[in-house]
């Protein structure tokens, strides 16, 4: 188990953000069926047998996700789905509050309405200042949702001067950043447009930190690349496709393992897809540059445009022959992969041998109500991950949270104003895949030894989840899943 854990840790540390990698400590840094069967064995002791549903999940929720629980439990419990979202309203008769007033953080009635239906709810015990930044958080969103925009900009003045993203407590900082995004929405919906500019070498700086902080860029890099590697078994030629490629973070560690087995190395092309042409082609140079160090023939071919606004095929450099690999690893930071129904439609063209996806667990799709209660779950989990492994003053747990996180919100709340991007998103792309014909891929036995041996890194007071459910591998803080990693393929496959 030990070698096998040194394995992967190795493996973690072989690059840094466009800095000039180590190239000598390479070997034997992934674990696969070929390097690892001990440790990948002893791992399945630990933590059964494929197929079962292996759970590391310690303690209780934290403060945050009670109240968001409780809190979502009471407003829309019991709710029509197929009630219109401007059939809410906020009641006319809620009492209002003077910014920074002591009674701020008092216990306090808050009501709502759908349609012809009201709920009233008593937040706990005096001064639990907690629940009282939920309850404006929530009255802001229905405000929203039917375009009140006067209550909504109220509630959010009063927000930002109740919740703070330097706070000790992570409650407090995830409302804070709900709150910017909130305030983002409403000048959106004023303004009727939204065009966020973004930042790449400062995301993909957060990322690497992101990266070494928690266990989640981890898990998606290391399982998807032994899916590919499975797919890849006794192929000649290949081409990876990787829908959103930022560093190229995850490769590395595939090449050496493709260039060192049994039957010899592949010729090994690939697709990097992004927004930027500069950073593209940095990585390309980072990765050949690695792929001629091991002896392995390898093409990089940057295309600075997101896959569902591709119109030609031959943008791609697909050859006849090639054992096609699509990769996403999917983010709320900004929309790398633009009109989803264009892009399935594409992937089915391109007819690849495997498709690895990871998701994170957060409805994209829908109104925007929904998509604010999916991401007050989602990151409140998120927020409580960090708190447990960073104290509240920690440079890299701030870094993470205001350069990707409250991007990830903003993105998913504030965007595109009213009519947010005007496209459709899909709820949950594996579903989607599965209705258009793709057929699904079980995540092996070594996928899941792979994840346990990631997560054991992590302290498992840490409250970290991992299970395997259905041929997919799952991720998640304590009872929220937040990463779900599955992998795909074509009825007819090259």
């Amino acid at each position: 188990m030990r070698g096998g854990l040194e394995a992967v840790q190795g493996a973690l540390e072989l690059i840094q953000p466009h800095e000039q990698w180590n190239y000598n400590n390479t070997l034997g840094a992934y674990v696969t069926t070929t390097t690892a069967t001990t440790a990948i064995s002893s791992s399945m002791n630990d933590f059964g047998a494929y197929g079962s549903k292996p759970v590391v999940n310690l303690g209780r929720p934290n403060e945050l996700s009670e109240w968001v629980e409780h809190v979502t439990k009471t407003l829309i419990e019991d709710l029509p789905e197929s009630t219109p979202e401007e059939s809410f309203q906020t009641d006319v008769n809620m009492p209002t509050y003077d910014v920074g007033s002591p009674r701020m953080c008092e216990t306090r009635p808050r009501k709502m309405a759908r349609g012809n239906r009201s709920y009233e709810v008593q937040f706990g015990d005096q001064g639990n200042e907690g629940l009282s930044l939920i309850a404006v958080l929530f009255e802001c969103a229905v405000a929203i949702s039917v375009d009140n925009l006067g209550e909504a900009h109220r509630l959010v003045l009063e927000l930002t001067q109740m919740a703070s993203p330097y706070a000790s407590s992570c409650g407090e900082r995830v409302i804070a950043y709900f709150a910017k995004a909130m305030a983002s929405r409403v000048v959106n919906s004023w303004l009727g447009i939204c065009s966020p500019l973004t930042n790449h070498k400062l995301i993909h700086g957060a990322f690497q930190v992101f990266n070494n902080t928690s266990p989640f860029v981890k898990f998606a890099h290391f399982t998807s690349n032994q899916a590919i590697l499975e797919a890849f078994q006794c192929r000649d030629k290949v081409h990876i496709l990787d829908l959103d490629i930022m560093q190229g973070l995850q490769w590395p560690a595939l090449f050496h393992i493709l260039a060192t087995r049994m039957e010899g190395p592949p010729y090994v092309r690939m697709t990097g897809m992004g927004a930027s042409m500069e950073l593209l082609v940095e990585t390309g140079k980072q990765l050949s540059n690695f792929a001629k160090r091991l002896g392995m023939s390898f093409e990089f071919h940057p295309v600075a445009q997101k896959i569902g606004d591709i119109v030609d095929l031959s943008v791609l450099q697909i050859r006849r022959g090639d054992a096609i690999a699509i990769h996403w690893l999917q983010h709320s930071l900004y929309d790398a992969t633009g009109t989803d129904w264009k892009t399935m439609r594409l992937i089915q063209e391109l007819n690849p041998r495997i498709i690895t996806l990871v998701e994170q667990d957060i409805s994209h799709g829908g109104l925007f109500l929904d998509r604010f209660v999916s991401s007050l779950h989602y990151y409140s989990a998120v927020f409580d991950s960090l708190g447990a492994f960073h104290p509240s003053d920690d440079n890299n747990r701030y870094h993470v949270e205001h350069s990707l996180i409250h991007r990830e919100i903003n993105n998913m709340l504030a965007v595109g104003g009213p009519g947010r991007s005007g496209d459709d998103k899909f709820r949950v792309w594996r579903s989607e895949l599965e209705r258009n014909g793709f057929l699904k891929v079980p995540m092996s036995s070594n996928s899941l030894a792979q994840a346990q041996l990631i997560l054991n890194m992590f302290p498992p007071t840490h409250g970290y989840s991992l299970v395997q459910e259905g041929g997919k591998l799952r991720l998640g803080w304590k009872e929220t899943a937040l990463y779900t990693a599955s992998s795909w393929t074509c009825h007819v496959s090259r």
